[in-house]
């Protein structure tokens, strides 16, 4: 099993934790996070650029000048898309960047980028997390004494003054555990989880 230290949010080390081996020890997939990633991203295009082809665009119903005779090249509509103004070859249309990964694939890419975390010594499991009130100082200076400028802070579940105390702070985000992705957990330097967290995701995944 995969140990890691175990802090309290001011930074201090208070103990050591032991991590499931089939979760945050298990051989990382780069296929699989590649394209649990890919499609991550895609899923979130809204796919709604849209631009007008030579039949939508208003205008353009008269021939602009005779076939023959004018010594011009003979034009049928000043809504071509070669004039000024005129509509787009083959333009886009709103369209769904969707795609399906398979529930197993999006299994495998998360123990992956988990056990990368851990593989890579950025992940750093808390005691507890918690705030009476919104603490934006605390969070700071909790992030500091870890060295932290980039984390992705992951709590059991959703805490309102958490997430107030994170949310002005630059570079770092806090998430539930059950909203927990394999793109936000690569994306940032340092994985911040609270215990309780570690324990859902175990059941889960394990």
């Amino acid at each position: 099993m995969p140990t890691v230290g175990l802090f309290n949010k001011e930074g201090k080390k208070v103990g050591d934790i032991e991590l499931s081996t089939e979760v945050f020890g298990a051989e990382v997939n780069a296929d699989a996070l590649h394209q649990v990633v890919v499609a991550l991203l895609a899923n979130k295009r809204q796919g709604n650029q849209s631009a007008k082809t030579r039949s939508e665009v208003s205008g353009g119903g008269i021939k602009p000048w005779r076939q023959k005779g004018t010594g011009r090249a003979r034009q049928g509509s000043i809504r071509s898309p070669q004039w000024i103004h005129g509509g787009v070859v083959f333009a886009p249309k709103p369209r769904s960047y969707r795609m399906s990964v398979p529930k197993s694939m999006r299994r495998v890419a998360m123990k992956s980028a988990l056990s990368s975390k851990v593989a890579e010594n950025e992940i750093i499991v808390l005691e507890e997390l918690e705030f009476e009130v919104p603490k934006t100082k605390e969070v700071v200076k909790m992030l500091n004494a870890f060295n932290s400028k980039k984390a992705l802070i992951v709590v059991a579940d959703s805490n309102e003054n958490v997430y107030k105390s994170v949310r002005n702070i630059e570079g770092t985000t806090v998430i539930p555990a059950n909203n927990l992705n394999v793109y936000d957990i690569l994306k940032y330097d340092n994985f911040i989880i609270t215990k309780d967290a570690v324990s859902k995701i175990e059941e889960v995944y394990a």
